[in-house]
């Protein structure tokens, strides 16, 4: 038997993404958001509400980084989400991280977290709250990388949100190979 929720905002998995962005006064900032995912092969989208600081910089600036947050920094990227850039000027700072420019948007890169999604701002529409974001390059820390230079989830540890329960959790392990293991059933 299934249990009815109605209409919630209820899927899985949901992408911890850090936004990170340069405020007007060339300040790193950064936010927590979950409801967000590839739209196109080159296009990424996200629903942020307009009062937040990392929208506004993004407005200004027309540039953002995407990073995936990772079980390493769970405290670090929840502080991002929980603190306001509008009340906290220097909140990258508090949660220790630190950030190196991009050298393809007007946005910074978080050294901490290793995968990051450079982009530009396509559109934003605030009433919907979505932003769509031009993916111009994809940069991985090299301590991520398996043996062929590919992205190693495992060393990566990426999390995701759970929002039944407001909870994260670490990316698990492998069950299956995309695109090969349905084949059996052709």
């Amino acid at each position: 038997m299934r249990k009815n929720f109605g209409a919630k905002p209820y899927t899985y998995p949901q992408p911890v993404f850090i936004i990170a962005t340069y405020g007007e006064d060339g300040t790193p900032d950064a936010m927590n958001a979950a409801w967000g995912g590839i739209s196109e092969a080159n296009e990424i989208s996200m629903c942020i509400s307009a009062g937040h600081k990392t929208t506004k910089n993004i407005l200004a600036r027309k540039a953002f980084t995407v990073s995936m947050a990772d079980a390493a920094h769970v405290v670090e990227c929840d502080y991002v989400g929980v603190a306001s850039g509008n009340d906290v000027p220097d909140k990258l700072a508090k949660a220790g991280f630190h950030t190196t420019k991009s050298e393809f948007v007007d946005a910074p890169l978080i050294d901490e977290l290793a995968m990051a999604v450079e982009c530009r701002l396509i559109s934003y529409d605030p009433e919907s709250c979505r932003l769509v974001g031009e993916i111009v390059n994809v940069s991985v820390d090299e301590s991520v990388l398996t043996s062929d230079g590919k992205v190693d989830v495992a060393k990566l540890a990426p999390i995701v949100f759970d929002p039944v329960n407001s909870a994260y959790h670490k990316l698990g392990e492998k069950v299956g190979n995309a695109f090969q293991d349905g084949l059996k059933l052709k």
